[in-house]
């Protein structure tokens, strides 16, 4: 489908895949080990999307037990070409953007995938993004990213989160709510009567300071705490280079 907005976008299809929450917890990119974070930029209102879903699935389940972590962003400029995907923001098509200045793309598209914030490609491309996470895992991380994560007696999840090995001046510290799973039944456009499957969905993101600091999220209607964890991520702003990660779960 050729889209009507300025923007080229490239589709793919969503995934069907069993979720443990074990392998999730304490992913943390320590000091000395390699470890890559992969972001999918995706839609349901894109019929490409659930094959990079799947891929993205299979990528986390293959290395479930390395510092390896999936995240997917759901953009919002599908949603005027015939469903409107409840899970998308305009923050992640603006971090979509982001990327598309640092690799200096002209234009955006979905599935996109990016790997530690270095190299970007085709997100159902499964073989080519296996291949930089080896490289990546090879790489040596002497930064560090430490999250203290509970729910507090209004039900928001307050992150505390301090940062070692750091440059203030140049990088910042993002912190990521994920919900860990969803199904959604599509009623209209290029997915229309398909069940989409996804995990590790990010529902909001907040770009902080480095210096020590604590911050909270609101939940979204229907979740429980059981449903999500936090990502924190220390990132170069200017190369948009990933410098370390680390998940939690919320206490």
């Amino acid at each position: 489908m050729k889209s009507l907005l300025p923007i080229i976008v490239f589709s793919v299809s969503l995934l069907t895949i069993s979720f443990s929450t074990a392998s999730l917890k304490n992913k943390i990119a320590k000091e000395q080990d390699g470890f890559a974070l992969i972001e999918l930029f995706t839609s349901e209102g894109c019929s490409s999307c659930p094959a990079a879903d799947v891929a993205l699935g299979e990528i986390q389940k293959k290395y479930s037990d390395k510092n390896v972590l999936v995240l997917g962003y759901h953009v919002d400029y599908w949603n005027r070409l015939g469903w409107k995907d409840i899970f998308s923001d305009a923050s992640f098509t603006q971090r979509q953007e982001y990327y598309s200045n640092i690799f200096r793309l002209n234009n955006i598209y979905t599935p996109q995938a990016v790997v530690n914030g270095k190299k970007e490609f085709l997100g159902s491309n499964k073989s080519k993004m296996i291949s930089i996470i080896e490289e990546q895992l090879n790489e040596i991380s002497s930064t560090s990213i430490k999250l203290n994560v509970v729910q507090n007696t209004e039900g928001k999840i307050d992150v505390h989160y301090s940062a070692e090995g750091v440059d203030a001046k140049k990088e910042q510290a993002i912190l990521v709510l994920v919900q860990k799973m969803a199904t959604n039944e599509i009623k209209k456009g290029e997915n229309k009567g398909r069940a989409l499957h996804h995990i590790n969905i990010v529902r909001n993101i907040f770009y902080m300071p480095l210096k020590e600091k604590t911050t909270s999220f609101t939940l979204s209607a229907g979740l429980q705490k059981e449903d999500v964890f936090v990502v924190g991520i220390i990132q170069d702003k200017k190369s948009g280079k990933i410098k370390t990660i680390q998940s939690s779960q919320v206490e």
